[in-house]
């Protein structure tokens, strides 16, 4: 905390404020270079109102080394202009959001979309590209046909990732978005279709907002890592009372419900070494400044992460 006078009367600034909770700074938002960044990585989606020139710049005056990207902002910009932008500015790709929604035999499309993002995953060094099952079709109520047809498609697509050197990591979500977007809703039922495949080919991505709930998630997060498995952690928390739009919900790790220290220390200890990716939808979030939340970002990092 810095002052702007000397004596007793001195004026003395503001400590720092967390995003979006308005609560006092715990400690000083680390220092670009600070070791305990080295292993951050900044999810585009947290500072969605951002493009994606700002969030790299924002990561770069911040000294975040990291950044997992989204399609439609690379599309926006265009995908040869956007790896350029991320290769000068020195920052490593965590992940790739993201392909999959396979599950919905009207969509003759998903196939050829998905082998495209993987195309760009490879030409933006995405070591992973995040796939997400999606849900059942207008009508249908065949769960597990849903999910064999989500099993084809990785089975299709898993040679074609892995000959252009991209990971793909299915990502188990809370059952609350079963129905609509994801039939695959725990880290079990995600390592047991990614164990058909190479482990090079096909992993797992571990959220902390989708699988904090299972009371096994520390067994099939050993059990990930024992296979060599997890290709990407992603952080955020769980806020009550939820929003109107349940996707919404999630909160800046310390603002909630999960214990994500505890689920970092279950990664780490599974051998995962890694980026700490944060990925926040929040509305509240989105609304403020964005390097106030890159700052709360690095703070909450250092304390109820690492």
């Amino acid at each position: 905390m810095s002052t702007t006078a000397s004596g007793p009367h001195a004026a003395v600034a503001p400590a720092p404020v967390d995003v979006p909770s308005g609560r006092p700074a715990a400690s000083d938002t680390p220092a670009p270079g600070d070791p305990r960044l080295a292993r951050l990585s900044l999810n585009q989606a947290t500072v969605k109102r951002w493009s994606l020139t700002q969030a790299v710049d924002g990561c770069l005056r911040a000294g975040v080394p990291a950044i997992g990207l989204w399609r439609e902002p690379v599309q926006e910009m265009g995908l040869e202009h956007s790896a350029r932008l991320i290769r000068r500015a020195g920052l490593r790709v965590s992940s790739y959001c993201r392909g999959g929604f396979l599950t919905d035999p009207a969509r003759t499309d998903a196939l050829d979309d998905n082998r495209r993002a993987v195309d760009e995953a490879a030409e933006l060094g995405a070591p992973v590209l995040v796939m997400v099952a999606g849900g059942l079709p207008e009508g249908d109520r065949d769960l597990d046909g849903a999910r064999e047809r989500f099993a084809a498609g990785i089975g299709a697509l898993a040679p074609y990732a892995a000959e252009r050197g991209v990971r793909l990591g299915l990502e188990p979500l809370h059952p609350l978005f079963c129905a609509d977007r994801a039939v695959l809703s725990t880290l079990g039922q995600a390592l047991d279709l990614a164990e058909r495949f190479d482990p090079d080919a096909v992993g797992v991505v571990v959220d902390t907002y989708h699988v904090w709930w299972d009371p096994h998630v520390r067994a099939q997060i050993a059990r990930a890592g024992a296979a060599g498995r997890i290709a990407s952690f992603q952080v955020c928390d769980w806020i009550t009372p939820l929003p109107v739009d349940s996707l919404l919900g999630r909160g800046m790790v310390g603002d909630g419900h999960i214990d994500v220290r505890s689920l970092h220390r279950a990664v780490l200890a599974a051998g995962y070494e890694a980026d700490v990716e944060w990925e926040v939808f929040n509305e509240d979030v989105w609304s403020a400044d964005g390097d106030e939340v890159i700052a709360t970002m690095a703070r909450r990092h250092v304390e109820c992460v690492l």
